[in-house]
């Protein structure tokens, strides 16, 4: 009996402690949704006033310009969500890899007729930062793990029409527009000029300015806005 007492001094500092950190935990509940009730209704228009934009930057068009001469009849998409094409097991959080690298667009995407991703053409920019790189090397990975071939091409230093038919023929199945398969011989290209052959000096630089002013919002766009990881994503 005399054990009781003792076991009760024990246990009342123990129940007070648990005790007053749910008290704690839910008071901080209360307060947060509180603050969250408190804050104005944001209207989707009238706070984020939007307005539109290129889907595409210049280099991408020039890039789409080259595929178009380069396989010819090829369905070609641009700026498509990894998660628009890619499926992964959903035995761990979907979210994260959402996050990690499922809400990343590709540049552009060279399909067969039935809407099948054979190749990415993935548009890097000559100097890119550590958090850049790393971005873009995740996503080659999980591109190149679905099978999925990717092209990297340089801002600055594209191919020629005529090298990017050479590079691609390697990598997609010979076909017709009705999908069937051929050994015919793709039809030789014409040459055709480069865009600043094609623009005077005063149109180039308008042009220039109008596209400034219509750029589309950068894929990496939100990487310097992320906070720092604190552990390294592969």
């Amino acid at each position: 009996m005399e054990l009781l007492p003792a076991y009760l001094d024990l246990a009342l500092p123990g129940a007070a402690i648990l005790l007053l950190t749910w008290l704690a935990v839910r008071l901080r509940s209360r307060n947060g949704g509180r603050s969250r009730r408190s804050q104005p209704f944001l209207d989707t228009v009238a706070s984020w006033p939007p307005e539109a934009a290129r889907v595409l930057n210049r280099q991408e068009r020039q890039a789409m310009e080259l595929l178009r001469q380069a396989v010819p009849g090829r369905l070609v998409l641009a700026q498509v969500p990894l998660s628009r094409f890619v499926r992964v097991p959903l035995q761990h959080s979907y979210n994260d890899w959402l996050q990690r690298v499922g809400s990343l667009s590709a540049d552009l995407l060279v399909c067969d007729h039935d809407g099948r991703v054979r190749v990415v053409i993935d548009i890097r920019a000559a100097q890119e930062s550590a958090r850049s790189r790393q971005r873009h090397e995740r996503m080659g990975r999980v591109l190149r793990a679905a099978g999925i071939h990717v092209c990297v091409w340089r801002e600055g230093s594209m191919p020629t029409a005529l090298t990017a038919r050479s590079e691609l023929a390697e990598l997609l199945p010979a076909s017709q527009g009705n999908g069937q398969a051929t050994n015919s011989r793709p039809i030789p290209l014409i040459p055709v000029p480069e865009m600043a052959e094609l623009l005077a000096e005063g149109d180039e630089r308008h042009f220039a300015e109008f596209d400034a002013a219509m750029e589309p919002v950068p894929s990496g766009f939100f990487d310097d806005m992320e906070a720092a990881p604190t552990t390294a994503r592969r």
